[in-house]
């Protein structure tokens, strides 16, 4: 038996062990982050099956049941978010009423990184109604004071580690609250927004911390499905993004979806992912941008690298067909 059929029977075996431990409904640090990487885990088995066949031993077809089952696993908790899947939303023709449309842009500028111009450079480009930046601390927020001048309304919030918020926009603001739903210093942002042509619309602005070693996700889970449930107005229209830390198709983004009667704008288009900004091909989408009520996505769009380690998340929201007619 060659060296390199035990090798891969193997790491066969113990991807599927990953695999099957991760469908246990925990919260524990190291079996949450399989959630990440299952679309890979799905393009590695396929390579690994390859390598079994060619390897050609009295393992192969152990090891072929093995990374099949890890595919078919996998493919199940990510198959809403291929682009063969039904669609959940589809994108409304803004050409009706183009002028009561507006855009949203989400950015993790990541604290750390120093290319201010890049990320004013990329915000200016794309100029959004409303702006959602996250991880800016003091310095973040000083560099870009005059792209903020810009802008009528902005709340800024900084902090030091990595958490702190900007939200700017155009549009009336009714209201805007910053509230702690778990951990302290990582609020959740809320606003009441005012466009033209619409009802009021709620935003609200979401970055809780990842998943990190010796760190269960017990809080973190609970941050983001309160954040989509719990809203200061109760209002039926209403869009949320930011860097959720999580994947669409985890059991706590999804049960956020569920419970808060969210529409998802990646299912049966892809899963576009947001993170590490220079690998998005084989990256995970940390960054979500959902909506639910009467309004409608014209355009939805992962923008390129900008120089921070997520990229941005950008869109284009409009009124339904029956609030347009009203």
């Amino acid at each position: 038996m060659n060296k390199l059929a035990v090798a891969v029977c193997g790491l066969a075996a113990i991807t599927l062990l990953a695999t099957l431990v991760s469908l246990i409904p925990s919260d524990a640090w190291f079996i949450r982050p399989v959630d990440m990487v299952r679309e890979l885990l799905v393009y590695a088995a396929a390579v690994v099956l390859v390598l079994a066949i060619v390897a050609g031993s009295r393992l192969r077809w152990i090891t072929v049941f093995m990374l099949g089952l890890v595919a078919a696993i996998n493919i199940w908790r990510v198959w809403p978010y291929w682009s063969i899947a039904g669609q959940e939303l589809q994108l409304a023709d803004s050409r009706a009423h183009a002028p009561t449309c507006f855009t949203a842009m989400a950015a993790n500028v990541k604290v750390k990184n120093k290319d201010y111009g890049r990320i004013a450079a990329q915000v200016r480009q794309y100029d959004p109604d409303v702006l959602f930046l996250m991880e800016t601390d003091r310095t973040w927020i000083d560099r870009l004071d005059a792209l903020l001048a810009g802008y009528p309304f902005v709340r800024r919030h900084p902090q030091p580690k990595g958490f702190g918020l900007v939200f700017a926009t155009r549009l009336p603001v009714a209201g805007i609250n910053l509230v702690e739903n778990t951990y302290r210093d990582t609020p959740t942002l809320y606003a009441t927004l005012q466009p033209s042509g619409f009802p009021p619309v709620e935003f609200i602005g979401l970055h809780p911390k990842p998943p990190l070693p010796g760190w269960n996700t017990q809080l973190r889970d609970r941050s983001i499905v309160r954040a989509g449930i719990r809203t200061p107005d109760r209002l039926p229209d209403a869009f949320v993004t930011g860097d959720f830390n999580d994947v669409p198709w985890s059991r706590t983004t999804t049960k956020f979806r569920e419970t808060g009667g969210w529409k998802d704008p990646r299912i049966g288009r892809g899963s576009y992912p947001t993170f590490p900004a220079g690998l998005v091909p084989i990256g995970w989408p940390l960054d979500q941008l959902m909506l639910k009520g009467n309004i409608e996505l014209n355009a939805f769009e992962v923008l390129p690298d900008n120089g921070s380690d997520h990229r941005a998340m950008f869109a284009r929201i409009c009124p339904s067909h029956r609030q347009a007619s009203q």
